[in-house]
């Protein structure tokens, strides 16, 4: 009978397994999906990538330039935490390898290469790293825009001392003139890399 029993997380009362409420307090028991874990995996990763990503000293003259609320151009690399960020390219298409945009509407992909100079792995993600606007309008990354092109997501784990080249694109009307692009390589941190481009 015992393992059919559990314990309120509420109120350390014994409960049966398939209760969904507590008789004893009202407390609702939290059941975890399978969807829930690995929310929580994956977010205990990007905190520990964001985490070990912290440290280093920042570049020399010589070296990439240094955030400070600046605004970078295509091919101005950009220094924070020994990581080194460029956004080497922005083109617009009407689509490829079977995707295309919605009607009246263009793909808009910037490319990116991040270099890791630190001494911990950090995780990059196209969705969670990368926030864009368009026009001054928030615009959400678009799937099929990064798979019309031939080159891979910015997705995953890079290694200290290694370095990621990808991918992220967007949706916008035909007409758009300005893109800016807002990177952040530190899940902690307020500091953005801040890109922009117009046409």
């Amino acid at each position: 009978m015992s393992n059919k029993m559990v314990s309120c997380k509420v109120c350390g009362e014994q409960i049966a397994k398939s209760a969904k409420v507590c008789p004893h307090c009202g407390a609702k028991r939290k059941r975890h999906t399978a969807l829930g874990i690995t929310l929580t995996i994956l977010g205990v990763l990007l905190i520990a990538g964001a985490v070990g990503s912290k440290g280093g000293s920042p570049a020399g003259s010589d070296g990439p330039q240094t955030t400070d609320d600046s605004v970078f151009g295509v091919g101005e690399p950009v220094e924070m935490d020994n990581i080194v960020v460029t956004l080497e390219s922005v083109t617009e298409n009407s689509g490829g390898n079977y995707m295309t945009p919605t009607d009246g509407k263009v793909f808009v992909v910037c490319e990116f290469t991040i270099d890791n100079q630190s001494e911990q792995d950090i995780a990059v993600s196209s969705m969670l790293s990368f926030n864009a606007y368009i026009d001054d309008y928030a615009s959400p990354l678009n799937l099929s825009s990064m798979l019309s092109t031939n080159q891979t997501q910015l997705d995953g784990t890079i290694v200290a001392g290694k370095k990621m080249n990808g991918v992220v694109g967007y949706e916008a009307d035909p007409g758009w003139q300005n893109i800016e692009i807002r990177f952040t390589a530190d899940f902690w941190s307020d500091q953005e890399f801040v890109f922009a481009y117009s046409k």
